[in-house]
Protein backbone atom coordinates (compact mmCIF):
# COMPACT_ATOMS: atom_id res chain seq x y z
CA UNK A 1 0.00 0.00 0.00
CA UNK A 2 1.39 3.66 -0.71
CA UNK A 3 2.27 5.60 1.68
CA UNK A 4 0.42 9.06 2.52
CA UNK A 5 3.32 11.52 2.42
CA UNK A 6 6.96 11.17 1.24
CA UNK A 7 9.61 9.17 3.38
CA UNK A 8 12.96 8.36 2.70
CA UNK A 9 13.69 4.54 1.90
CA UNK A 10 15.82 3.05 4.42
CA UNK A 11 19.18 2.06 3.10
CA UNK A 12 20.02 -2.05 4.05
CA UNK A 13 22.71 -2.88 6.67
CA UNK A 14 24.80 -5.23 4.69
CA UNK A 15 26.69 -6.18 7.97
CA UNK A 16 23.22 -7.94 8.15
CA UNK A 17 24.09 -11.67 7.09
CA UNK A 18 20.66 -12.00 5.72
CA UNK A 19 20.91 -9.06 3.73
CA UNK A 20 24.09 -9.90 2.48
CA UNK A 21 23.15 -13.27 1.62
CA UNK A 22 20.39 -11.84 -0.40
CA UNK A 23 22.56 -9.68 -1.89
CA UNK A 24 25.24 -12.50 -3.70
CA UNK A 25 22.32 -14.60 -4.31
CA UNK A 26 21.00 -11.74 -6.27
CA UNK A 27 24.57 -11.49 -7.81
CA UNK A 28 24.41 -14.60 -8.55
CA UNK A 29 21.16 -14.72 -10.61
CA UNK A 30 22.19 -11.61 -12.81
CA UNK A 31 25.55 -13.40 -13.92
CA UNK A 32 23.41 -16.06 -15.72
CA UNK A 33 21.68 -13.00 -17.54
CA UNK A 34 24.99 -11.72 -18.56
CA UNK A 35 26.14 -11.48 -22.18
CA UNK A 36 23.06 -10.45 -23.78
CA UNK A 37 21.88 -8.14 -26.61
CA UNK A 38 19.64 -5.32 -25.98
CA UNK A 39 17.66 -3.09 -29.02
CA UNK A 40 17.01 0.31 -28.76
CA UNK A 41 13.59 1.40 -27.93
CA UNK A 42 11.19 3.82 -29.57
CA UNK A 43 7.59 4.05 -29.46
CA UNK A 44 7.53 0.64 -27.79
CA UNK A 45 8.85 -0.83 -30.69
CA UNK A 46 12.62 -2.79 -30.49
CA UNK A 47 15.05 -1.35 -33.89
CA UNK A 48 17.88 -3.21 -34.58
CA UNK A 49 21.01 -1.72 -36.45
CA UNK A 50 24.15 -2.24 -38.29
CA UNK A 51 26.07 -1.34 -35.29
CA UNK A 52 26.35 -2.69 -31.64
CA UNK A 53 28.68 -1.52 -28.47
CA UNK A 54 29.29 -3.61 -25.02
CA UNK A 55 29.11 -2.99 -21.50
CA UNK A 56 32.13 -3.63 -19.74
CA UNK A 57 32.81 -4.83 -15.96
CA UNK A 58 35.09 -2.16 -14.94
CA UNK A 59 36.07 -4.77 -12.15
CA UNK A 60 36.76 -7.20 -14.61
CA UNK A 61 37.66 -5.31 -17.99
CA UNK A 62 37.21 -8.63 -20.03
CA UNK A 63 33.95 -9.22 -19.24
CA UNK A 64 30.68 -7.96 -21.27
CA UNK A 65 27.55 -7.40 -19.32
CA UNK A 66 25.54 -6.95 -22.32
CA UNK A 67 25.49 -5.99 -25.88
CA UNK A 68 23.44 -2.73 -26.97
CA UNK A 69 22.34 -1.91 -30.52
CA UNK A 70 24.24 1.47 -31.16
CA UNK A 71 21.62 4.56 -31.99
CA UNK A 72 22.21 6.52 -35.49
CA UNK A 73 21.20 10.26 -36.60
CA UNK A 74 18.53 9.05 -38.64
CA UNK A 75 17.29 7.31 -35.39
CA UNK A 76 17.55 10.12 -33.35
CA UNK A 77 15.40 11.97 -35.25
CA UNK A 78 12.38 9.07 -35.50
CA UNK A 79 12.94 9.28 -31.53
CA UNK A 80 12.33 13.15 -31.11
CA UNK A 81 9.06 12.94 -33.73
CA UNK A 82 7.80 9.86 -32.15
CA UNK A 83 7.92 11.25 -28.87
CA UNK A 84 6.61 14.16 -30.02
CA UNK A 85 3.77 12.64 -31.30
CA UNK A 86 3.16 10.58 -28.50
CA UNK A 87 3.12 13.73 -26.80
CA UNK A 88 0.10 15.17 -27.97
CA UNK A 89 -2.07 13.15 -26.12
CA UNK A 90 -0.08 12.09 -22.88
CA UNK A 91 0.06 15.70 -22.07
CA UNK A 92 -3.71 15.45 -21.40
CA UNK A 93 -3.11 12.23 -18.88
CA UNK A 94 -4.20 13.83 -15.46
CA UNK A 95 -1.90 14.29 -12.84
CA UNK A 96 -2.90 11.79 -10.47
CA UNK A 97 -2.81 8.78 -13.25
CA UNK A 98 1.00 10.62 -13.99
CA UNK A 99 2.28 10.69 -10.47
CA UNK A 100 0.61 6.97 -10.07
CA UNK A 101 2.73 5.20 -12.73
CA UNK A 102 5.74 6.69 -10.36
CA UNK A 103 4.23 5.14 -7.68
CA UNK A 104 3.86 1.90 -8.68
CA UNK A 105 7.90 2.02 -10.80
CA UNK A 106 8.91 2.94 -6.97
CA UNK A 107 7.21 -0.31 -5.13
CA UNK A 108 8.34 -2.40 -8.66
CA UNK A 109 12.35 -1.12 -7.66
CA UNK A 110 11.51 -1.86 -4.08
CA UNK A 111 10.87 -5.73 -4.81
CA UNK A 112 13.79 -6.15 -7.50
CA UNK A 113 16.78 -4.12 -5.25
CA UNK A 114 18.37 -6.64 -4.38
CA UNK A 115 18.53 -7.66 -8.40
CA UNK A 116 19.28 -3.68 -9.27
CA UNK A 117 21.59 -3.39 -6.84
CA UNK A 118 23.78 -6.50 -8.22
CA UNK A 119 23.61 -4.73 -11.90
CA UNK A 120 25.09 -1.72 -10.43
CA UNK A 121 27.66 -3.78 -8.83
CA UNK A 122 28.64 -5.61 -12.02
CA UNK A 123 28.23 -2.62 -14.25
CA UNK A 124 29.79 -0.27 -12.59
CA UNK A 125 31.78 -1.10 -9.79
CA UNK A 126 29.61 -0.12 -6.53
CA UNK A 127 30.47 -2.01 -3.52
CA UNK A 128 26.77 -3.12 -2.21
CA UNK A 129 26.51 -0.99 0.03
CA UNK A 130 26.74 2.33 -2.49
CA UNK A 131 24.78 0.58 -5.08
CA UNK A 132 21.98 0.33 -2.29
CA UNK A 133 21.97 3.89 -1.89
CA UNK A 134 21.69 4.63 -5.47
CA UNK A 135 18.81 2.30 -5.75
CA UNK A 136 16.99 3.85 -2.87
CA UNK A 137 17.96 7.66 -4.30
CA UNK A 138 16.39 6.11 -7.51
CA UNK A 139 12.91 4.93 -5.05
CA UNK A 140 13.21 8.06 -3.27
CA UNK A 141 12.60 10.12 -6.58
CA UNK A 142 9.98 8.29 -7.93
CA UNK A 143 8.08 8.55 -4.74
CA UNK A 144 9.10 12.00 -4.13
CA UNK A 145 7.85 13.80 -7.62
CA UNK A 146 5.25 11.89 -7.42
CA UNK A 147 3.98 13.57 -4.38
CA UNK A 148 5.57 16.88 -5.88
CA UNK A 149 2.84 16.69 -9.13
CA UNK A 150 0.19 16.08 -7.13
CA UNK A 151 0.64 19.02 -4.99
CA UNK A 152 1.55 21.09 -8.14
CA UNK A 153 -1.91 19.88 -9.40
CA UNK A 154 -3.88 21.65 -6.43
CA UNK A 155 -5.54 24.48 -6.65
CA UNK A 156 -2.81 27.52 -6.95
CA UNK A 157 -2.62 30.52 -4.60
CA UNK A 158 -3.54 33.21 -6.33
CA UNK A 159 -4.62 37.26 -5.23
CA UNK A 160 -8.27 37.17 -5.89
CA UNK A 161 -9.92 40.59 -7.68
CA UNK A 162 -13.71 41.60 -7.76
CA UNK A 163 -15.22 40.60 -10.85
CA UNK A 164 -12.96 38.06 -12.34
CA UNK A 165 -12.32 34.16 -11.87
CA UNK A 166 -8.65 33.36 -12.34
CA UNK A 167 -6.72 30.09 -12.02
CA UNK A 168 -3.09 29.26 -12.61
CA UNK A 169 -1.95 25.57 -13.72
CA UNK A 170 0.72 24.34 -14.35
CA UNK A 171 1.36 21.89 -17.79
CA UNK A 172 4.26 19.98 -19.85
CA UNK A 173 6.58 21.30 -22.13
CA UNK A 174 7.31 18.90 -24.82
CA UNK A 175 9.56 15.95 -25.80
CA UNK A 176 12.42 16.30 -23.60
CA UNK A 177 15.86 14.64 -23.85
CA UNK A 178 17.46 12.78 -21.10
CA UNK A 179 20.80 12.71 -20.87
CA UNK A 180 22.56 10.93 -17.31
CA UNK A 181 25.81 10.22 -16.17
CA UNK A 182 27.57 6.82 -15.50
CA UNK A 183 28.17 7.67 -11.64
CA UNK A 184 25.02 7.34 -10.11
CA UNK A 185 23.67 5.25 -13.47
CA UNK A 186 20.10 4.06 -11.81
CA UNK A 187 19.76 7.24 -9.79
CA UNK A 188 20.00 10.65 -11.48
CA UNK A 189 18.77 8.38 -14.89
CA UNK A 190 15.27 7.79 -12.37
CA UNK A 191 15.18 10.89 -11.30
CA UNK A 192 15.35 13.04 -14.48
CA UNK A 193 13.23 10.75 -16.53
CA UNK A 194 10.51 10.82 -13.84
CA UNK A 195 10.53 14.16 -13.38
CA UNK A 196 10.37 15.33 -16.97
CA UNK A 197 6.99 12.15 -17.04
CA UNK A 198 5.08 13.04 -14.46
CA UNK A 199 4.91 16.70 -15.74
CA UNK A 200 3.10 15.36 -18.62
CA UNK A 201 6.19 15.39 -21.19
CA UNK A 202 7.79 12.76 -23.09
CA UNK A 203 11.37 11.51 -23.00
CA UNK A 204 13.53 10.46 -25.00
CA UNK A 205 16.85 8.89 -22.80
CA UNK A 206 19.86 8.66 -23.71
CA UNK A 207 21.74 6.42 -21.36
CA UNK A 208 25.45 6.59 -20.73
CA UNK A 209 27.67 4.13 -23.03
CA UNK A 210 29.12 3.02 -19.92
CA UNK A 211 25.92 2.06 -18.25
CA UNK A 212 23.40 1.35 -21.00
CA UNK A 213 22.07 -1.54 -18.54
CA UNK A 214 21.10 0.54 -16.12
CA UNK A 215 18.84 2.44 -18.26
CA UNK A 216 17.30 -0.77 -20.04
CA UNK A 217 16.44 -1.87 -16.21
CA UNK A 218 14.92 2.04 -15.80
CA UNK A 219 12.66 1.14 -18.85
CA UNK A 220 12.08 -2.40 -18.41
CA UNK A 221 10.64 -1.04 -14.84
CA UNK A 222 8.29 1.82 -16.41
CA UNK A 223 6.90 -0.61 -18.93
CA UNK A 224 5.86 -3.06 -15.88
CA UNK A 225 4.35 -0.26 -14.21
CA UNK A 226 2.17 0.15 -16.75
CA UNK A 227 4.04 3.54 -18.56
CA UNK A 228 2.40 4.05 -22.31
CA UNK A 229 4.23 3.44 -25.18
CA UNK A 230 6.40 5.81 -26.35
CA UNK A 231 6.59 8.14 -23.41
CA UNK A 232 10.29 6.70 -22.94
CA UNK A 233 12.32 6.06 -25.56
CA UNK A 234 15.76 4.43 -25.10
CA UNK A 235 18.34 5.17 -27.57
CA UNK A 236 21.86 4.18 -26.94
CA UNK A 237 24.48 5.66 -28.87
CA UNK A 238 27.44 8.37 -29.33
CA UNK A 239 27.12 11.57 -27.91
CA UNK A 240 28.70 13.16 -30.80
CA UNK A 241 26.03 11.00 -33.42
CA UNK A 242 23.02 10.58 -31.11
CA UNK A 243 23.77 13.12 -28.39
CA UNK A 244 23.86 16.39 -30.72
CA UNK A 245 21.02 15.30 -33.01
CA UNK A 246 18.99 14.99 -30.16
CA UNK A 247 19.78 18.00 -28.51
CA UNK A 248 19.91 20.22 -31.54
CA UNK A 249 16.27 18.80 -32.85
CA UNK A 250 13.84 21.63 -33.32
CA UNK A 251 11.05 20.03 -31.83
CA UNK A 252 12.95 19.39 -28.73
CA UNK A 253 11.81 21.38 -25.89
CA UNK A 254 14.41 20.82 -22.97
CA UNK A 255 17.47 19.02 -22.24
CA UNK A 256 18.36 17.57 -18.89
CA UNK A 257 21.80 16.55 -18.58
CA UNK A 258 23.99 15.72 -15.68
CA UNK A 259 27.94 14.60 -16.09
CA UNK A 260 31.02 16.97 -17.52
CA UNK A 261 31.25 20.46 -17.03
CA UNK A 262 32.97 20.40 -20.77
CA UNK A 263 30.03 18.30 -22.22
CA UNK A 264 27.39 20.57 -20.41
CA UNK A 265 28.90 23.48 -21.84
CA UNK A 266 28.60 22.09 -25.23
CA UNK A 267 25.04 21.22 -24.82
CA UNK A 268 24.45 23.84 -23.65
CA UNK A 269 25.79 26.05 -26.72
CA UNK A 270 24.11 24.08 -28.97
CA UNK A 271 20.46 24.03 -27.41
CA UNK A 272 20.79 27.72 -27.51
CA UNK A 273 20.70 27.69 -31.17
CA UNK A 274 17.58 28.09 -32.55
CA UNK A 275 17.31 25.80 -35.57
CA UNK A 276 14.67 26.17 -38.82
CA UNK A 277 11.25 25.69 -37.93
CA UNK A 278 12.04 25.69 -33.87
CA UNK A 279 8.96 28.04 -32.19
CA UNK A 280 10.90 28.33 -28.71
CA UNK A 281 14.21 28.74 -26.94
CA UNK A 282 14.96 25.52 -25.32
CA UNK A 283 15.43 24.86 -21.61
CA UNK A 284 18.14 23.32 -20.30
CA UNK A 285 18.68 21.46 -16.98
CA UNK A 286 22.36 20.86 -16.15
CA UNK A 287 24.61 19.51 -13.15
CA UNK A 288 28.23 19.70 -14.46
CA UNK A 289 30.64 18.46 -11.46
CA UNK A 290 32.15 20.18 -8.86
CA UNK A 291 35.90 20.71 -6.94
CA UNK A 292 34.61 19.97 -3.47
CA UNK A 293 36.03 21.21 -0.37
CA UNK A 294 35.46 20.40 3.11
CA UNK A 295 37.17 22.83 5.47
CA UNK A 296 38.79 21.78 8.89
CA UNK A 297 38.76 24.61 11.47
CA UNK A 298 41.09 24.53 14.53
CA UNK A 299 38.51 24.26 16.54
CA UNK A 300 37.18 20.89 16.04
CA UNK A 301 37.27 17.54 16.60
CA UNK A 302 39.88 16.17 14.40
CA UNK A 303 39.16 12.59 14.25
CA UNK A 304 35.18 13.19 12.96
CA UNK A 305 36.58 15.56 10.65
CA UNK A 306 39.25 12.95 9.35
CA UNK A 307 36.49 10.47 9.00
CA UNK A 308 33.83 12.76 7.15
CA UNK A 309 37.29 14.12 4.70
CA UNK A 310 38.19 9.85 3.64
CA UNK A 311 34.32 8.61 3.45
CA UNK A 312 33.79 11.87 0.80
CA UNK A 313 36.97 11.58 -0.34
CA UNK A 314 36.85 7.64 -1.24
CA UNK A 315 33.10 6.59 -1.67
CA UNK A 316 32.52 4.84 -4.57
CA UNK A 317 36.54 5.90 -5.43
CA UNK A 318 35.76 9.64 -5.72
CA UNK A 319 33.59 9.23 -8.88
CA UNK A 320 31.14 11.47 -7.42
CA UNK A 321 30.46 15.51 -8.17
CA UNK A 322 29.86 15.82 -4.87
CA UNK A 323 33.54 14.00 -3.69
CA UNK A 324 35.84 16.25 -1.34
CA UNK A 325 38.72 16.30 -3.67
CA UNK A 326 40.15 19.26 -1.22
CA UNK A 327 40.88 19.53 2.86
CA UNK A 328 41.87 22.94 3.72
CA UNK A 329 42.90 22.47 7.29
CA UNK A 330 44.45 25.07 9.85
CA UNK A 331 48.01 25.38 10.17
CA UNK A 332 47.65 24.72 13.82
CA UNK A 333 45.96 21.43 13.64
CA UNK A 334 46.92 20.66 9.85
CA UNK A 335 50.24 18.04 11.18
CA UNK A 336 48.22 15.86 13.09
CA UNK A 337 45.25 16.30 10.83
CA UNK A 338 47.43 14.66 7.45
CA UNK A 339 48.79 11.97 10.09
CA UNK A 340 45.31 10.70 11.21
CA UNK A 341 44.08 10.87 7.44
CA UNK A 342 47.14 8.83 6.23
CA UNK A 343 46.51 5.98 9.18
CA UNK A 344 42.60 5.84 7.75
CA UNK A 345 43.65 5.98 4.12
CA UNK A 346 45.94 3.32 4.17
CA UNK A 347 43.35 0.73 5.79
CA UNK A 348 41.07 1.13 2.23
CA UNK A 349 41.35 -2.28 0.66
CA UNK A 350 40.85 -1.78 -3.05
CA UNK A 351 39.24 -4.85 -5.29
CA UNK A 352 36.54 -6.49 -7.13
CA UNK A 353 33.12 -4.51 -6.46
CA UNK A 354 31.50 -8.10 -6.36
CA UNK A 355 33.43 -9.22 -3.45
CA UNK A 356 32.40 -5.92 -1.78
CA UNK A 357 36.08 -4.34 -1.17
CA UNK A 358 35.16 -0.61 -0.03
CA UNK A 359 36.95 0.73 -3.52
CA UNK A 360 36.11 -0.84 -6.36
CA UNK A 361 37.61 0.13 -9.81
CA UNK A 362 36.98 3.49 -11.71
CA UNK A 363 34.39 3.74 -14.56
CA UNK A 364 36.93 3.01 -17.44
CA UNK A 365 40.04 3.04 -19.66
CA UNK A 366 39.63 6.94 -20.15
CA UNK A 367 38.48 7.17 -16.36
CA UNK A 368 41.92 5.66 -15.61
CA UNK A 369 44.54 7.54 -17.28
CA UNK A 370 43.16 10.86 -16.67
CA UNK A 371 43.61 9.88 -12.67
CA UNK A 372 46.96 8.60 -13.20
CA UNK A 373 48.01 11.54 -15.16
CA UNK A 374 46.48 13.90 -12.48
CA UNK A 375 48.46 11.93 -9.52
CA UNK A 376 51.63 12.38 -11.91
CA UNK A 377 50.61 16.15 -11.85
CA UNK A 378 49.78 15.47 -8.13
CA UNK A 379 53.44 14.15 -7.15
CA UNK A 380 55.06 17.96 -9.48
CA UNK A 381 52.99 19.83 -7.12
CA UNK A 382 52.85 18.64 -3.27
CA UNK A 383 53.86 16.08 -1.48
CA UNK A 384 52.62 12.09 -1.26
CA UNK A 385 51.25 10.83 1.20
CA UNK A 386 50.05 7.56 0.52
CA UNK A 387 48.75 5.82 -2.67
CA UNK A 388 49.90 7.13 -5.96
CA UNK A 389 49.37 4.45 -8.78
CA UNK A 390 47.56 1.85 -10.06
CA UNK A 391 46.34 -1.05 -7.52
CA UNK A 392 46.61 -5.01 -8.49
CA UNK A 393 43.81 -6.67 -10.75
CA UNK A 394 42.27 -7.00 -14.25
CA UNK A 395 40.09 -4.20 -13.59
CA UNK A 396 40.42 -0.29 -13.56
CA UNK A 397 42.18 -0.15 -9.64
CA UNK A 398 43.69 3.14 -8.74
CA UNK A 399 44.93 3.47 -4.65
CA UNK A 400 43.59 5.96 -2.70
CA UNK A 401 45.77 8.67 -3.06
CA UNK A 402 46.66 11.87 -1.19
CA UNK A 403 48.83 14.90 -1.49
CA UNK A 404 49.44 17.61 1.03
CA UNK A 405 50.75 20.99 0.95
CA UNK A 406 49.06 21.29 -2.47
CA UNK A 407 48.89 25.34 -2.76
CA UNK A 408 45.30 26.38 -3.17
CA UNK A 409 45.88 27.07 -7.46
CA UNK A 410 47.80 23.98 -8.20
CA UNK A 411 46.18 21.87 -10.80
CA UNK A 412 45.00 19.24 -8.85
CA UNK A 413 43.17 21.81 -6.50
CA UNK A 414 40.91 23.90 -9.13
CA UNK A 415 40.39 21.05 -12.14
CA UNK A 416 37.93 18.52 -11.65
CA UNK A 417 39.58 15.38 -11.20
CA UNK A 418 36.75 12.57 -10.39
CA UNK A 419 38.96 10.21 -8.65
CA UNK A 420 40.61 8.65 -5.93
CA UNK A 421 42.78 11.77 -5.19
CA UNK A 422 42.58 14.01 -2.35
CA UNK A 423 44.45 17.16 -2.16
CA UNK A 424 45.65 18.90 1.17
CA UNK A 425 45.95 22.27 1.56
CA UNK A 426 47.43 24.34 4.73
CA UNK A 427 45.39 27.18 5.79
CA UNK A 428 46.81 30.16 8.02
CA UNK A 429 43.73 30.65 9.63
CA UNK A 430 39.44 30.22 8.94
CA UNK A 431 39.48 32.99 7.10
CA UNK A 432 41.77 32.14 4.33
CA UNK A 433 40.25 28.62 4.45
CA UNK A 434 37.09 30.65 3.28
CA UNK A 435 38.67 32.20 0.19
CA UNK A 436 40.15 29.09 -0.93
CA UNK A 437 37.37 26.80 -1.06
CA UNK A 438 35.85 29.93 -2.86
CA UNK A 439 38.56 30.04 -5.33
CA UNK A 440 37.38 27.74 -8.37
CA UNK A 441 35.15 27.92 -11.06
CA UNK A 442 32.90 25.51 -9.29
CA UNK A 443 29.95 25.46 -6.42
CA UNK A 444 28.47 22.31 -6.05
CA UNK A 445 29.12 20.86 -2.24
CA UNK A 446 31.41 21.66 0.43
CA UNK A 447 31.45 20.59 4.28
CA UNK A 448 32.97 22.89 7.51
CA UNK A 449 33.96 21.02 10.45
CA UNK A 450 34.04 23.86 13.07
CA UNK A 451 32.52 23.91 16.92
CA UNK A 452 32.88 27.61 16.73
CA UNK A 453 28.59 28.90 16.13
CA UNK A 454 30.37 32.58 14.52
CA UNK A 455 32.37 30.43 11.97
CA UNK A 456 30.12 28.10 10.98
CA UNK A 457 27.33 31.29 10.09
CA UNK A 458 30.33 33.43 8.76
CA UNK A 459 30.30 30.25 6.00
CA UNK A 460 27.06 30.58 5.59
CA UNK A 461 27.12 33.97 4.46
CA UNK A 462 30.55 33.28 2.84
CA UNK A 463 30.70 29.94 0.89
CA UNK A 464 28.93 29.90 -2.23
CA UNK A 465 28.34 26.13 -2.57
CA UNK A 466 24.95 24.96 -3.69
CA UNK A 467 25.00 22.49 -0.57
CA UNK A 468 26.58 23.26 2.27
CA UNK A 469 27.27 20.84 5.26
CA UNK A 470 28.62 21.46 8.73
CA UNK A 471 30.15 18.41 11.12
CA UNK A 472 29.23 16.14 8.30
CA UNK A 473 31.06 14.53 5.17
CA UNK A 474 29.64 16.53 1.54
CA UNK A 475 28.28 13.50 -0.30
CA UNK A 476 25.24 11.54 0.81
CA UNK A 477 22.34 14.09 -0.12
CA UNK A 478 18.68 12.82 0.56
CA UNK A 479 16.12 13.61 -1.84
CA UNK A 480 13.65 15.68 0.00
CA UNK A 481 15.97 16.60 2.17
CA UNK A 482 18.65 17.59 0.89
CA UNK A 483 17.61 19.42 -2.95
CA UNK A 484 21.15 19.23 -5.14
CA UNK A 485 22.37 21.52 -7.49
CA UNK A 486 25.40 23.84 -7.95
CA UNK A 487 26.30 27.16 -8.73
CA UNK A 488 28.66 28.62 -11.43
CA UNK A 489 30.45 25.60 -14.04
CA UNK A 490 28.22 23.40 -11.36
CA UNK A 491 25.58 23.67 -13.36
CA UNK A 492 21.86 25.62 -13.13
CA UNK A 493 21.36 24.86 -9.83
CA UNK A 494 18.35 22.86 -9.84
CA UNK A 495 18.41 21.57 -7.08
CA UNK A 496 17.18 17.49 -7.74
CA UNK A 497 14.90 16.18 -5.10
CA UNK A 498 13.63 19.46 -4.66
CA UNK A 499 10.03 21.17 -4.20
CA UNK A 500 10.82 23.84 -7.29
CA UNK A 501 12.69 21.03 -9.25
CA UNK A 502 9.93 19.75 -11.59
CA UNK A 503 9.07 23.74 -11.96
CA UNK A 504 11.78 22.65 -14.81
CA UNK A 505 9.78 20.44 -16.61
CA UNK A 506 6.59 23.13 -16.94
CA UNK A 507 5.42 26.24 -17.93
CA UNK A 508 2.93 28.08 -15.94
CA UNK A 509 -0.91 28.96 -17.42
CA UNK A 510 -2.89 32.18 -16.40
CA UNK A 511 -6.69 31.73 -17.16
CA UNK A 512 -9.05 34.89 -16.34
CA UNK A 513 -12.86 34.74 -17.05
CA UNK A 514 -15.19 37.42 -16.50
CA UNK A 515 -17.95 37.29 -14.11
Amino acid sequence: MRIKTFQNEPLLDFTNSKNLSKQKEALKAVRQKLGKTYQIIINGKQIKTNQTFNSYNPSNKDEIIATFYKGTKELADFAIESANKTFQTWKYTSPSERANYLFKAAAIARKRRFEINAYLVLEIGKNFAEADADTAEAIDFLDFYGYEMLRYAEKQPITPVFGEKNELVYIPLGVGVVVPPWNFPFAILAGMSSAAIVAGNTVVLKPSSDTPMMGKVFCDIMEEAGLPKGVLNFLPGSGGEVGDTLVSHPKTRFVSFTGSMEVGIHINELAAKVQPGQIWLKRVIAEMGGKDTIIVDSETNIDSAVQGVVAAAFGFQGQKCSACSRAIVDQSVYKVFVEKLKTEVEKIEVGVAEENYRMGPVANASAEKSILSYIEIGKKEGKLICGGGKAEGNGYYIKPTVFSDIKPLARISQEEIFGPVLAVIKSKNYDEALKIANNTKFGLTGAVYSNNRQKIEKAKKELLIGNLYFNRKCTGALVGVHPFGGFNMSGTDSKAGGRDYLLLFMQAKLMSEKV
